[in-house]
């Protein structure tokens, strides 16, 4: 459990000013600001150097790209149960800040090799880089909650920890559009360098300025994945209807906003040409996302899950993709898949994520974990490596207009707002069953 190193006596004023946010106790203001400060960390560090892998897609051969989601999804299913086995056989104090300083040596090759003016493959290798990074720096970090507050202070502060991620999501890409024209698109690694690894000092002061929580031994939903784990998670994925429902609302929800992203990436490619105008371009778009979803996760989140029900919650991003790819068949221009693709990220952010999480709360601790890590890692990019193929090979193999492959898209998501639009009722049934 996370306790100041301070005595007793009258709240300081930085206390008095957090219990005003959020339901602190006395003597976790320090660890709930520094957690708070190593997110938003964390997760600047990985919105700077975001709009620097978006240029490369936007600069990459449509077959390039689809050749890049694979390897992310053939990277994802080896990094996944070694991330695991490191986790359960070394120590967390360690591992945190010892992955982040590879991480940091990993940027510091691509600035080297940015300034020395490497070829094609090397925008490949920092896609695939880029899109594995964000999933290892995050889930670090929350081991290291885990390893700092037990549940009932998690319960009460994880909701501010996680607004420090959105304030880095905000900041980071702030930074890099005004950055990339002044310092170059090659520093902006290096800044993100430096920003995760003050996060990294940060998880090493926090252990050492609090006191550790001992695990539940119940609590296996912190527990890291292993190749066992995933596939038992298929297992069982396929085997019951209710988990097998997520899992499609999950792998359509990438097949077609995957479907946006290439357009996206094409369509910048060919209309700016400079390419830090592009960064600027990406990176505008992401701090334009970041600050919708904040406003929507304060003022409609909570309204739209209680009184709606999570099924209109779910039902939304589907809803926004059918309205999304009628308006892409009628004008296939950047601002216009810009436009849809913010709309798409504010409701899978702030509205379809919380919806899904609800929907695990219904089943067992073993198949919440084994099921959603499952869901999570292989159906998620899978969806992304499936979308490239599919979509590449209707345009390039059957010469389908694009037009034609958003209309021919519009019965899926039909089909995925149908199943978004059953989820209350099933979550009822499977609350029954439990009883």
């Amino acid at each position: 459990m996370a306790h100041d190193q301070s005595t007793g006596g009258d709240p300081s004023p930085a206390h008095a000013l957090l219990r005003r946010i959020v339901a602190i106790e006395p003597g976790e203001a320090i660890a709930a600001t520094g957690s708070f400060i190593t997110f938003a960390l964390v997760l600047g560090g990985y919105y700077l150097i975001r709009p620097v892998r978006e240029n490369f897609s936007a600069e990459a051969t449509a077959d390039q790209r689809q050749l890049w989601f694979l390897l992310v999804f053939l990277v994802m299913l080896a990094a996944v149960p070694l991330f695991g086995w490191l986790v359960a056989r070394f120590s967390r104090a360690l591992i945190l800040p010892a992955l982040y300083a590879v991480f940091v040596a990993i940027m510091l090759g691509f600035w080297i090799a940015l300034r020395a003016g490497a070829g094609p493959q090397f925008s490949g290798a920092f896609f695939v880089f880029g899109s594995v990074f964000n999933l290892f720096v995050v889930s670090l970090f929350w081991i290291l909650m885990s390893d700092l507050y037990d549940s009932a202070q998690a319960k009460r502060l994880y909701g501010f920890i996680a607004a420090g991620g959105t304030t880095g999501a905000v900041l980071g890409p702030f930074a890099a559009r005004g950055l990339a024209p002044v310092v170059g698109q090659e520093n902006l690694l290096l800044v993100s360098g430096l920003a995760l690894l003050a996060a990294a000092a940060l998880s090493i002061w926090l252990r050492r300025a609090t006191q550790p929580a001992t695990l539940a031994k119940d609590n296996v939903a912190d527990a890291p994945p292993t190749l066992r784990s995933l596939l038992s998670g298929a297992e069982r994925v396929v085997r019951d209807p209710y988990l097998l429902r997520i899992a499609l609302y999950v792998l359509i929800a990438n097949l077609l906003s995957t479907f946006f992203y290439l357009e996206q990436a094409r369509l910048a490619g060919e209309t700016i040409l400079d390419a830090t105008a592009r960064v600027q371009f990406f990176a505008e778009r992401d701090l334009i996302t970041s600050v919708l979803t904040v406003l929507v996760q304060v003022a409609l989140t909570g309204r739209i899950m209680s009184r709606l029900g999570i099924g209109a919650a779910a039902a939304v991003l589907p809803a926004f993709t059918l309205a999304g790819l009628g308006l892409y068949a009628a004008m296939p221009e950047l601002h216009v898949v810009a436009a849809i693709m913010v709309a798409e990220r504010v409701a899978a952010f702030a509205l379809s994520n919380p919806a899904t999480k609800v929907l695990y709360t219904a089943v067992g601790v073993d198949e919440r974990y084994k099921a959603q890590n499952f869901i999570d890692t292989v159906v998620y990019r899978g969806g992304d490596a499936l979308s490239g193929a599919v979509f590449n090979g209707l345009t390039k193999a059957m010469g389908w207009p694009l037009a034609a492959v958003a209309v021919a898209s519009i019965p899926l998501a039909g089909a995925w707002l149908w199943i978004a639009s059953r989820f209350d009722k099933a979550l009822r049934e499977r609350q029954d069953m439990a009883r």
